[in-house]
């Protein structure tokens, strides 16, 4: 039985897999049905326009997006869907990704994304907090995420 979509995850290029496979492997830790593809919203807007209607049709609730330098992919998708956007700022510009840090927390009035730490910490605490918006209705998300917690605090 395939579950329905819960996160869309997206990528600006394919050179970002690798960081935002750190997103991937905590939403699967935590048993949430997501998957990872690459969207352009500089190259591709159309593409990235059907990707997200498509997604949200198969039942995403949370769109996750990690993007480089002008990081406009949050924003982009953000201004396609009223559900939860989380943006991770991924260092390919300027030194420590500062700048794409500022240009998802930067987001104008009424197209709101969420921002994250930089790179592989930002991709995993993307993933925890979609999860955690999840778990405001789903109970067995809700138990899992306070587990993985307890595990933290033993160690």
């Amino acid at each position: 039985m395939k579950h329905e979509l819960q996160v869309a995850v997206l990528m600006g290029s394919e050179s970002d897999r690798e960081t935002m496979e750190a997103c991937l492997q905590e939403l699967e830790k935590l048993g949430i049905v997501a998957e990872l593809e690459v969207h352009s919203a500089h190259r591709q807007p159309k593409r990235t326009v059907e990707y997200v209607e498509g997604a949200l049709q198969r039942g995403a609730k949370v769109f996750i997006a990690g993007a480089g330098m002008s990081a406009a992919l949050p924003g982009f998708v953000a201004s396609l869907t009223t559900k939860p956007v989380i943006g991770v700022p991924l260092a390919s510009g300027l030194p420590g990704g500062i700048d794409a840090l500022y240009s998802i927390a930067q987001m104008p009035p009424g197209v709101p994304v969420a921002a994250v730490a930089v790179g592989k910490a930002g991709a995993r605490n993307a993933a925890i907090l979609a999860a955690e918006i999840l778990a405001l209705s789903d109970e067995t998300i809700a138990k899992r995420l306070e587990e993985m917690r307890a595990e933290w605090r033993r160690k």
